[in-house]
């Protein structure tokens, strides 16, 4: 049986695979895409994900609401630096024509929730404003969703954004916490993205000699994140923490290692805004209801990726 999904993403770079990882992968159903404030200037990540989803051949079929376009309280900045002016390397400026649906994100995630209650799970690869939102439009949303999974958070680790945070949570801390204390959730995290979710220059030049749409569409989007990382790092490489997140949803057997605590968010302004804590050792009062994928397959992960890249099919080698 395919699982119904929602995805609520900031879309560039990474997302735009996440996306293409839902789209072609057949376990699940892609219901909608909701689009929240986050890596670059909102109205580009609108186009960016109905530019994904009309690449997949699914746009007529998966309606796009545009959600919060800014936090729940702070400032921030986008991160064009990183994913390149527009989000998808810089080049690419999609003009799709395609209209929005009709009517707010956050009401389409607590619809989709209540028509099919118990059945439909949230993917959230953007900053977590529009989810929480959901919440206090319906407090029961955790009860109503199957599953939720967050791509967000460093877990002790650096951050990718300041020393103690990732973009997604430090761009809305107060989000991100009100969302894993009351939410339960599967989250993966920037270390394990730094760890098993980033490939190599040299991987991803195999995947684009295959001269597929879609791995010239990676190649495109890399770019700016390969230079990016070579100029900071020293590392020819491109992290896919939002893609690495749809893989495990797609295929659980990706997952090899996790386990369940209470996590949290610093939500104040200052040097720590958006460090996320882990309570390994269970010394808080903290509730453990986040579980936090700690180990993958790489090598089936990077299967998985090859397989979309190259043959259209993320499950092909599942």
């Amino acid at each position: 049986m395919t699982r119904k999904l929602v995805i609520d993403t900031d879309t560039a770079g990474d997302d735009t695979q996440a996306l293409l990882m839902a789209a072609l992968a057949d376990s699940v159903d892609l219901e909608a895409l909701t689009v929240v404030a986050g890596n670059v200037e909102f109205d580009y990540e609108v186009e960016n994900a109905k530019y994904t989803l009309d690449m997949a051949g699914v746009a007529d079929e998966v309606p796009v609401y545009e959600g919060s376009r800014s936090p729940l309280v702070k400032e921030f900045d986008h991160v064009d630096h990183v994913h390149g002016e527009g989000g998808l390397g810089g080049e690419l400026f999609p003009e799709t024509g395609i209209d929005s649906a009709d009517g707010h994100a956050v009401d389409a995630i607590v619809a989709a929730a209540r028509e099919s209650p118990g059945e439909v799970t949230l993917a959230c690869i953007g900053p977590l404003t529009n989810v929480a939102l959901a919440l206090r439009r319906e407090p029961d949303l955790n009860d109503l969703l199957d599953e939720v999974w967050v791509m967000g958070g460093a877990l002790a680790t650096l951050g990718n954004d300041t020393p103690a945070a990732e973009f997604n949570f430090w761009v809305d801390p107060d989000a991100a916490k009100v969302v894993l204390n009351e939410l339960d959730v599967t989250l993966v995290d920037w270390g394990l993205t730094l760890r098993q979710g980033t490939i190599g220059g040299a991987r991803l030049d195999e995947f684009t000699e295959a001269d597929t749409p879609y791995a010239d569409f990676c190649a495109e989007i890399t770019s700016h994140a390969r230079a990016f990382s070579e100029e900071r790092f020293g590392t020819d490489a491109a992290t896919f923490p939002d893609t690495l997140t749809l893989a495990c949803l797609v295929n659980p057997d990706l997952v090899e290692e996790a386990e369940t605590y209470f996590v949290d968010v610093d939500e104040r302004e200052g040097m720590t805004r958006g460090y996320s804590l882990i309570d390994e050792l269970g010394i808080t009062d903290g509730e453990p209801r986040t579980r936090v994928v700690e180990s993958v397959d790489e090598a089936a992960f990077e299967r998985m990726v090859g397989d979309m890249l190259v043959h259209a099919d993320p499950e092909r080698s599942v």
